[in-house]
């Protein structure tokens, strides 16, 4: 892992102080490792560093439950599968774009840049979302 990904982290409190050699490199020790581990594997499954912060205090806390972290996975779950949904609905535009256009038309004619340049991408997109 980057070095200043690390000092960044620290900068956050997520990863608490360490200790130094006498040449000032830092020592990690077992639980900073685990933390950077539940960082990047939170982070994979598109957790912000808001958020991550939140788990791990969770993970320390006496008493949270179970429960509220699924809830906390749940919402990720739902923010994700909304992206998935916008994703698939910019794709769906872009093939529409795609099938107007023909291999050999100028430029200036082209529907993709005539499209880009009018107000016919945004409510293209727009209209699918809603």
């Amino acid at each position: 892992m980057n070095i200043e990904t690390i000092r960044y982290y620290e900068r956050l409190n997520l990863l608490g102080p360490t200790s130094r050699l006498p040449s000032g490199y830092r020592l990690y020790d077992r639980d900073s490792q685990r933390r950077l581990r539940f960082i990047k594997n939170a982070q994979t499954l598109g957790f912000t560093l808001h958020e991550i912060e939140e788990l791990l205090d969770l993970r320390v806390s006496s008493k949270a439950r179970c429960g509220y972290v699924q809830r906390k996975a749940e919402a990720k779950l739902k923010h994700v599968e909304d992206k998935v949904r916008d994703l698939q609905s910019l794709a769906t535009a872009l093939r529409r774009l795609i099938r107007t256009c023909r291999d050999g038309q100028p430029t200036d004619h082209c529907p993709i840049l005539q499209s880009l340049e009018g107000e016919k991408a945004r409510t293209v997109h727009a209209s699918k979302r809603r």
